[in-house]
């Protein structure tokens, strides 16, 4: 009987020596930080402007969606044609487009550039569908790097 537990400990610690801690590792890869603005009601839809910062390149975008369950009696898909305006001064640029709305949520625009950590990025984004006009939602942020 002492033998059998003699060589169970043995294993035990000659399995404990054989462990090897494993090796911290590093990553290099680049963090990405988004920042939203709140929610805004345009056109029938609820929508919001995105700022995404990966190192100094900055993206903007804007997301379209329901601002609730559809009416009774409203066919599905929610089809809708919207005219989306996206302004960024920084990253600069525009994009004017047509979007057909048809219930899922939608990312809509791209403006990318170069934004120094620490700079303000900033943009404005605007939806509207006859007879309802626009009621833009803006972003006035700085994001760390």
């Amino acid at each position: 009987m002492i033998k059998p537990l003699a060589v169970l400990a043995g294993a035990a610690a000659l399995s404990a020596a054989l462990t090897v801690p494993a090796a911290a590792t590093t990553s290099d890869a680049v963090q990405s930080t988004t920042v939203c603005s709140p929610y805004a009601l345009q056109g029938g839809l609820a929508t919001h402007l995105c700022a995404e910062r990966t190192g100094d390149q900055v993206r903007l975008y804007g997301t379209l969606a329901l601002a609730g369950p559809p009416s009774p009696g409203t066919p599905l898909p929610y089809r809708k044609d919207v005219t989306v305006s996206l302004t960024g001064t920084a990253p600069a640029g525009t994009v004017n487009q047509y979007v057909l709305f048809t219930g899922s949520n939608q990312e809509v625009g791209n403006i990318t550039g170069t934004v120094p950590c620490d700079a303000p990025v900033r943009g404005s984004f605007a939806v509207s569908s006859y007879p309802l006009g626009p009621n833009p939602v803006q972003l006035d942020t700085v994001i760390p790097c």
